[in-house]
């Protein structure tokens, strides 16, 4: 009889530490979603109060309108830094994957 016609069954994985691995791999992509969910809501909020201080400059009062504006412009520049470098480690991620498998 001919073994070439039955179903292969896979074999068991070799490395000792797979499941650690993966273990490992979960709890990065969860931390990148936080970090990317997290960045998300405060460039939301940066915003807001970006457009609070364009109004505020429109409106007449140039001094708080200026802090407010500037103070919203740099935090969302900062929150999209922080929503790349999540993004960044999620490609670590599927790269690493990539050159194990």
């Amino acid at each position: 009889m001919n073994n070439s016609s039955l179903p292969r069954v896979p074999e068991p994985h070799r490395n000792p530490y797979h499941k650690i691995e993966i273990s490992i791999a979960e709890e990065r992509l969860r931390q990148a979603r936080r970090s990317f969910n997290l960045a998300w809501y405060t460039t939301a909020a940066c915003s807001i109060i970006t457009l609070g201080g364009a109004i505020l400059l429109l409106s007449g009062t140039i001094t708080q309108g200026a802090i407010a504006a500037t103070g919203g412009a740099v935090s969302s520049a900062y929150c999209l830094k922080f929503a790349k470098d999540a993004n960044d480690r999620l490609d670590k991620i599927a790269s690493e994957w990539r050159e194990d498998n």
